[in-house]
């Protein structure tokens, strides 16, 4: 029913009185206006609220005039699944009631046949979902923009820190590890390339230590011998080759030591040792040890070449050469010049390395090398100070002046072996280069261990 106000109103009777034959006569009446059930609806948000009969005509709502107008809600989606639906709660997506978009309801049926619903516009709720996606759009631009802008600086500092890395290899590769990239590349924070330069300074100190200890080896070993150790080669646990050994002695060093100092014999030593060892390197050999003031040197071991024949004699009397230069500065200086003999010989020996597991060192061994101790022994019996044996010989071919010596018997061999002087080499012309100083012939002596069979 309508009021005198014009509102909608429940109207509510009671039965009072009833007369004798039970009828009620009378009944009491209250009329409920619905404006009191609308104030709970009336809302100013997003949200819309509403609520309907059974039958779907609007109790109350948002906007009172639809309830004065005893509006019909029952063609509303919502209402209409409400009024099918057995469930007294649910809630799905569907069109606006009033709007006639897309939005989320909700209702709730009441045991009196009044339903509540209440819907929200499904822009409204993403409203939010759509103001972080915009910020977050706004703000990764603004990222992009300083990105954008620092770019062009980072690279070139980037760019610059490498250049100064890639500087510092080619100072490495020269051999001069005293490099601190740490030092030369800096950063105000943590960053990669600092922390290569870190990595790179790592990397250096264990190239300087690998280097100190190669270096040390080479002077021990020579450099042949020292790359074989450290690339772990099997070839030098001993192996029978082809080699060139060669022996050298300083005549009278004996009764010279007996007379001097031993810081001057030392220091004699250390001189000459200078010359023979520096040529004897240049030539590809390798220094095998110092027995007090002898030297043994192999050609051959711990790798060959097709003309170690020809290179070891070259040496020889390259050292005739250097002796007589070192003897010149000596005699200048008011010192005693140096006699020596060279002994030279090519056979099989058996190359490795000899020893335990806490010292080692690389040598060759056999009847080669006894015999070429032997032949350095008789430069005495022969007066040079240089003989070669007919096996070395036979491998140089006529690039050498040679002049036959004569034969000898060695101890500890059973067959005489023939001895050869070297005069000089070819130069590449074809012309003969005598190699003679005053020191490459001498008086012959007796020699322990060596018996002159035959003299030329």
């Amino acid at each position: 029913m309508t009021l005198g106000s014009g509102h909608a109103a429940f109207l509510l009777g009671i039965p009072l009185i009833k007369d004798e034959n039970g009828r009620i006569s009378h009944i009491a009446l209250a009329a409920i206006d619905l404006m009191v059930l609308q104030k709970p609806f009336n809302q100013s948000d997003y949200r819309t609220f509403f609520a309907t009969d059974k039958r779907g005509v609007l109790l109350a709502h948002s906007e009172e005039s639809r309830v004065l107008a005893r509006q019909d809600f029952s063609s509303a989606e919502i209402v209409a699944f409400a009024g099918a639906s057995p469930l007294g709660k649910a809630q799905r997506r569907t069109n606006d009631s009033y709007r006639q978009s897309a939005a989320y309801s909700a209702f709730s049926k009441t045991k009196r046949g009044v339903t509540v619903f209440a819907e929200s516009p499904e822009d409204k709720i993403l409203e939010p979902v759509k103001d972080a996606k915009r910020d977050a759009v706004l703000v990764a631009g603004l990222v992009l923009a300083v990105i954008l802008f620092f770019v062009p600086f980072i690279a070139g500092s980037l760019t610059s820190q490498l250049a100064k890395l890639v500087r510092l290899i080619d100072v490495i590769s020269t051999g001069n590890f005293d490099v601190n990239a740490s030092a030369q590349i800096r950063s105000w924070f943590r960053d990669e390339v600092t922390s290569l330069a870190s990595a790179f300074d790592h990397m250096t100190a264990g190239l300087k230590e690998r280097d100190k200890v190669k270096s040390l080896f080479t002077k021990f070993h020579g450099s042949s011998v020292t790359e074989d150790i450290l690339k772990g080669e099997g070839g030098l646990k001993g192996q029978r080759k082809e080699v060139l050994v060669f022996f050298s002695d300083i005549r009278g060093f004996t009764a010279y030591s007996e007379k001097r100092d031993p810081e001057e014999v030392v220091e004699m030593l250390n001189e000459y040792f200078a010359v023979m060892v520096g040529i004897i390197n240049k030539s590809g050999g390798v220094v095998d040890k110092f027995i007090g003031d002898a030297i043994m040197a192999i050609w051959g071991a711990p790798h060959a070449t097709e003309n170690d024949a020809h290179k070891a004699v070259m040496a020889c009397l390259q050292m005739r050469i250097g002796l007589d230069e070192l003897n010149l500065r000596r005699t200048q200086a008011g010192k005693t010049p140096i006699l020596i003999g060279m002994g030279l010989h090519s056979g099989s020996a058996i190359s490795g390395t000899i020893g335990s597991s806490e010292r080692m060192e690389y040598t060759v061994i056999g009847n080669t090398v006894n015999t070429t101790s032997r032949i350095e022994a008789s430069t005495k019996s022969f007066g040079t100070d240089l003989l070669i044996s007919e096996d070395v010989v036979s491998r140089t071919g006529d690039n050498f002046w040679m002049e036959y010596a004569g034969s000898a018997e060695l101890k500890g061999r059973s067959e005489d072996i023939k001895l050869f002087k070297v005069r000089g080499y070819k130069a590449e012309n074809g012309e003969v280069i005598e190699v003679k100083t005053p020191y490459s012939q001498f008086e012959a002596e007796d020699a322990d261990k060596v018996k002159i069979k035959e003299s030329a």
